[in-house]
């Protein structure tokens, strides 16, 4: 089934066949047939249309059935009756069998797993295809024994060092994988990175030989990948079958750790009632970032419900967004009989980041702002004190030297404590708590927009009692009675 996705698996192929390419990392989502192009047209492909019979494959994966599976699949197609009206007096299979088939032209693909390779085997193409089973993704021991293969023994089983190839092509199964070792160590490899739903903040684009070789065509966020092969109905069927943890890794190539780093998934409570509880306190936290360019960072609100639940002090999640926006839309006229909230409808669309700033505080009679404390987050409030003026005040808020990880450190503890929550389905606090999940504070984050702007939040309503712990409401309750004594009765009865 045809798909841009494929075509650009194919067109990285070729760039390696050409010789421009010599390392190529492929992350792709399951079912992309990644298997079949790489191990199974490419190899027949160069022996038959580009007349390189003499082309040596090794082929690894975590496990030789696979490498042999596709060998034999090889073997089938060669021995096809349509393969040899096009090829067959170019080059034939000289032995199929399905360790390692060879032809005519003293060419052969063998097939192995990992450190399973024979001593003095070298080939002109290196196939790393599905390094690692998903079973044991979460085995460091497995996982690093894989990488050291990929490192020191896999690495060094090439022909010709300069001009053969190495193509790994994987989903991502864990933070510590071969993918991990190729990206975090910068080693020299080409990475076409096509995750399942576009996210814009992690926009792939391939260069080769100093130039823009690729680039993902898609441009609306949420935007699926394959849709002729994957219903976007089908991949939401199998996001909520496979679970966050396995769909951020597998799918949206961003593994992250089991439940998450420093904010664990199941930290979040979940609020299942049909309607809000009654909130003491509202209020907005924005990280500013207006730009209407999807290269540059996004801005990014949250908006914070307080109240007590069963005499504890909760935080709730009750909308979220991420967006790129520049600081003001055009003026839009007002048609003569259009109602206020018919008004707003019409020109939502090509509203700036003020604009939609503003309607969310007016929207969830927000009582409170918070805009973080850097050039942008003064012209936002600038704008929104001289056009939207009382609808709620405004405050700087300044991180005082403290870097993102330390920032999200110091409000972990409401997390782990179970005061804050959110209805963890809907689709904008699945945002949040997935970019939390995966957020590390280390510079490396592909995004951490939401986070900057959650941990600003819990951070203020913590300082400001908002969020105080019961053992906390205990102590104060204790040293009140210590300092004033205990009450005395005003008249004798």
């Amino acid at each position: 089934m045809e798909g841009w996705a494929l075509l650009a698996m194919c067109k990285h192929l070729e760039a390696v066949s050409r010789g421009d390419i010599k390392r190529l990392l492929i992350n792709v989502p399951p079912g992309s047939m990644k298997s079949l192009l790489c191990n199974v047209f490419w190899p027949a492909w160069e022996w038959s249309a580009l007349d390189r019979g003499g082309l040596r494959y090794l082929a690894f994966s975590y496990s030789s059935d696979l490498t042999e599976r596709d060998n034999e699949k090889l073997a089938h197609l060669m021995n096809s009756t349509e393969f040899k009206e096009m090829y067959g007096k170019r080059v034939w299979l000289s032995s199929d069998g399905i360790k390692k088939p060879s032809n005519n032209k003293r060419g052969w693909k063998l097939a192995s797993s990992s450190g399973g390779v024979g001593t003095g085997e070298r080939g002109d193409r290196i196939l790393y295809d599905d390094p690692h089973n998903v079973r044991d993704g979460e085995s460091k021991a497995v996982t690093q024994s894989t990488v050291r293969f990929f490192r020191e023994s896999m690495s060094d089983r090439l022909n010709d060092l300069l001009a053969s190839a190495i193509v790994v092509i994987m989903q991502r199964v864990s933070d510590g994988d071969v993918s991990a070792c190729i990206l975090d160590n910068e080693l020299p490899y080409v990475h076409l990175c096509i995750p399942a739903e576009y996210e814009p903040h992690r926009h792939c684009t391939t260069y080769v030989n100093g130039k823009q070789f690729w680039t993902d065509p898609r441009t609306e966020e949420g935007e699926p990948y394959w849709p002729e092969r994957f219903p976007p109905a089908a991949m939401e069927e199998l996001r909520r079958v496979k679970g966050a943890y396995a769909w951020a890794s597998q799918y949206q190539q961003r593994p992250e750790i089991r439940g998450g780093a420093i904010f664990k998934r199941d930290d979040w409570q979940d609020w299942a009632e049909p309607n809000w509880p009654k909130f003491s306190y509202i209020m907005a936290s924005l990280d500013p970032a207006f730009t209407a360019k999807q290269v540059n960072d996004p801005s990014a609100l949250t908006i914070w419900g307080c109240w007590s639940h069963e005499g504890e002090d909760c935080a709730m999640l009750i909308h979220a967004w991420r967006k790129w926006l520049p600081l003001h839309g055009p003026d839009i006229d007002r048609a003569g009989d259009e109602t206020d909230d018919d008004y707003r409808e019409r020109c939502r669309s090509s509203w700036g980041l003020v604009e939609t700033v503003a309607e969310d505080c007016r929207r969830f009679k927000c009582a409170k702002l918070l805009i973080e404390n850097k050039a942008s987050g003064h012209d936002v409030s600038t704008e929104m004190y001289r056009l939207h003026t009382g609808r709620c005040t405004y405050e700087f808020v300044d991180p005082k030297g403290l870097d993102k990880h330390a920032r999200a450190v110091r409000v972990q503890p409401e997390f782990s404590n179970g005061q804050i929550w959110a209805r963890t389905r809907r689709k904008y606090a699945a945002m949040v708590i997935d970019e939390m999940a995966v957020f590390r504070g280390t510079g490396q984050d592909a995004f951490d927009d939401l986070v900057d702007s959650a941990t600003q939040a819990i951070w203020w309503l913590r300082n400001h009692g908002f969020l105080k712990r019961r053992s906390e409401k205990i102590r104060e309750r204790c040293r009140e009675a210590e300092k004033y004594g205990p009450e005395k009765v005003l008249y004798e009865c």
